[in-house]
């Protein structure tokens, strides 16, 4: 038996051009949308390293424009095909296009995009010289708005930190516990994303290591017993440095402790846009 086609007044159109496109209808309502579009979708990026190795590994991404007040809604496929059009090699230069992509596409004034992904450094060991990898979590933030490209780097920093109380009032040890410093910048000039670690990591107790052999427990211990910081320490010193750094133009430098003895964390903030200063 032969399937029969519809062909009756209420018959859907099967031609593109013959579909009606309900999103870029009259909206009644006159509310502006500041931001709509797609979250949490995943896909394959590949970032250079500061060695010139690409790295492949998968984003998550949020991509979002703005709906003047007059339309129904966006196209939501659109934010797809600017994602699998391309094979991205991720810079702050190749952000930056993908964005001004976008609302070109979307025919919007402005445009925001989020990428998180892992980033992978090959660390070795202070004593035994073994190697591993530690990740990283890093955000790229895109924000374009009156013809011009906003970009903000964000990367999760794990450190040991040490209490600089707890060692002076105790006669055997100190606590200490691993900390999250989070720190966000914003440059228009090109910076390594493993330099941002690295001026993190020298500012903590100690840095973290995947992998660590006796030897190197040893070191790293000592290490942060004899360089002990308060969280308010902590992001001081970050600061300093990107105070200093004539290529951040505006930071954000934040740390978490998860104490060691208390059911609580300690917390600790400096945001600065240095354009202002």
């Amino acid at each position: 038996m032969n399937d029969v086609i519809d062909s009756g007044p209420d018959a859907k159109p099967t031609e593109v051009e013959d579909m009606v496109d309900v999103q870029s209808s009259h909206d009644h309502r006159a509310i502006n949308i500041d931001k709509v579009g797609i979250k949490d979708i995943r896909h394959p990026i590949q970032v250079k390293d500061r060695e010139g190795n690409l790295q492949h590994t998968v984003a998550n991404f949020n991509m979002y424009v703005a709906l003047p007040k007059d339309f129904k809604g966006t196209h939501m496929s659109r934010f797809v095909e600017i994602l699998n059009n391309h094979d991205w090699e991720i810079t702050v230069d190749s952000f930056k296009v993908m964005l001004s992509e976008m609302t070109a596409l979307l025919d919007a004034e402005t445009g925001h995009i989020e990428m998180k992904f892992y980033f992978f450094i090959n660390k070795k060991a202070p004593a035994s010289g073994v190697r591993s990898l530690m990740d990283y979590e890093v955000t790229f933030i895109g924000e374009r708005a009156k013809g011009k490209n906003n970009i903000t780097i964000r990367i999760v920093v794990p450190v040991t930190s040490l209490c600089p109380c707890s060692k002076n009032i105790s006669d055997r040890g100190a606590h200490n516990q691993r900390s999250h410093v989070t720190v966000e910048i914003c440059t228009e000039d090109f910076i390594w994303i493993e330099e941002i670690i690295d001026i993190v990591e020298a500012q903590a107790s100690c840095e973290l290591y995947g992998l660590l052999k006796r030897p190197d427990e040893k070191v790293v211990t000592e290490r942060a017993y004899d360089n002990p910081k308060f969280v308010e320490d902590m992001v001081r010193d970050v600061a300093a440095k990107f105070n200093s750094d004539k290529r951040v133009l505006a930071y954000s430098v934040a740390s978490e402790n998860f104490e060691s003895i208390h059911n609580h964390s300690a917390y600790a903030l400096i945001e600065k846009d240095k354009r202002k200063s």
